[in-house]
């Protein structure tokens, strides 16, 4: 996708942004002929409307682009599919912030998911970049926005806990980062009970495993990132009908998020001790599955009984989410695709953001808002742990009642949180139903850019 933003071409086209309330000033602007032309292509600038102005010798004299009043980071991800081959510049940039979405929107509004493509996809106009945009900050974008949609998108056939081990380490080698990976049974000797239960009806050559990335200067301040790694879920014992695991090999959509985060954090270098983990596992059905109402240790060494066992990645964070807090980190953030609760309050766009500390869960808000990559907050509503009440054990992994299922979850996630570290959790759907400019149908980014902009700012001051 970084192909088709280039350095420079001295031939390449001119794109003019207009509102619609500038339209009047550009068509006094322009020559007689360009302006009717405009008119009777009935050009209104609407935003993503397009308009091919042609030159007298043929070919394109200048593009028009409708654009909102308000600033919109998706106004050139539509124009790469409207325009024919060639190179384009963009003719004014009011602002660094316009000109790095510009390039950022551009670039992903070439993706496309082609591994399985016999033929070649369509060959791509390219932008110049842009003359105020933040390069290095757009291509990490960019890249890390493709990584998640690439995980998210490849089949569970091809993308099992090994290989997305496998992505992370070709990320942590990018970077010169440690990775380690504890592996099956060794996951019993290493303390990560809930993880290997989770994972152990697979077949062998799918078995569970932790991935654990580090970088970063020891003496850094610890950020700390977990991803829910659900390579396929099944539901386990407590089988999903076939409509709902049709989609499941986005169930490892958090894991692709966290790791999209950790190659944007190492690609900008902040002053930051970084932590990875991904608990990879495929809940499976065999003679080895869990089953409803075992009772399964933790790591932090909390009972739980498994009251449904398609609520299984709750279970593997938290055993992952006990490792985090051992290092006590300055932030500790989770991503997973964990509940149709969180969609059905808030629908596919809006991940659900729960978190611990005020100051922490407003700086998300505002940079979702900011980056226009929402979120929205609900409660971890302290009444509401009852439900998780166990007769046998700690707590169970379910409530049965069928209100409040995403808060319920992150409550149970904060069980195996230590107190006092500013923890935030974010249930996402990390896929789009339809296409939209710059976001295909499949595997998407969701509260990436807001992320990193949370961390950005509280690290490094940028």
């Amino acid at each position: 996708m970084l192909d088709h933003v280039i350095d420079n071409d001295p031939a390449a086209v001119a794109i003019t942004m207009v509102t619609k309330s500038g339209l009047e000033d550009l068509l006094a602007g322009l020559a007689p002929m360009a302006r009717d032309w405009v008119k009777a292509n009935a050009f209104t600038a609407e935003p993503g409307g397009v308009c091919l102005v042609p030159a007298a010798t043929g070919g394109i004299a200048a593009v028009l682009l409708g654009v909102a009043e308000d600033p919109d980071p998706w106004a050139f991800a539509g124009l790469p599919g409207k325009l024919p081959p060639g190179s384009y510049h963009i003719e004014f940039s009011p602002d660094a912030t316009t000109a790095t979405q510009a390039a950022v929107a551009w670039a992903l509004g070439t993706y496309a998911f082609n591994r399985y493509k016999s033929r070649n996809g369509r060959v791509w106009p390219s932008l110049v970049w842009p003359e105020l945009a933040d390069r290095g900050h757009a291509e990490r974008l960019v890249r890390a926005v493709a990584l998640v949609r690439d995980l998210v998108n490849t089949p569970a056939a091809d993308l099992g806990p090994a290989e997305l081990a496998d992505a992370a380490g070709r990320v942590a080698a990018r970077h010169g980062a440690d990775m380690a990976v504890i592996a099956g049974d060794a996951l019993l000797t290493e303390n990560y009970p809930a993880i290997h239960a989770v994972g152990r009806a697979a077949a062998p050559h799918r078995q569970p495993r932790l991935i654990d990335l580090t970088w970063g200067k020891a003496t850094a301040p610890r950020v700390t990132l977990v991803g829910k790694g659900v390579c396929f879920d099944t539901g386990g014992l407590d089988l999903k009908p076939s409509s709902s695991m049709k989609l499941m090999k986005k169930d490892m959509g958090g894991a692709a998020h966290a790791l999209a985060l950790a190659d944007m954090i190492m690609g900008a270098g902040l002053p930051v001790r970084l932590r990875l983990l991904i608990p990879a596992v495929e809940n499976a059905v065999s003679g080895d599955a869990m089953r409803p109402l075992d009772v399964l240790r933790t790591r932090k060494g909390l009972t739980v009984e498994v009251g449904n066992t398609d609520a299984e990645g709750r279970l593997i964070l938290a055993d992952a989410l006990a490792e985090a807090s051992r290092d006590k980190p300055d932030l500790l953030l989770d991503i997973a695709t964990l509940t149709g609760a969180a969609r059905t309050a808030l629908g596919p766009d809006l991940p659900a953001l729960f978190c611990n500390n005020d100051l922490l869960a407003s700086g998300l808000l505002r940079a979702g808002e900011a980056e226009g990559d929402p979120l929205w907050r609900l409660p971890l509503h302290k009444p509401y742990r009852r439900m998780l009440d166990s007769k046998v054990a700690d707590l169970g992994n379910v409530s049965d009642s069928p209100h409040a299922g995403a808060i319920t979850a992150a409550l149970f996630l904060q069980e195996f949180v230590a107190a006092g570290i500013p923890w935030a959790h974010l249930d996402v759907l990390a896929w789009n139903g339809s296409a939209r400019p710059g976001r295909p149908e499949g595997g998407e980014a969701m509260a990436l850019r807001a992320l990193y902009a949370v961390v950005a700012q509280r690290f490094s001051g940028g």
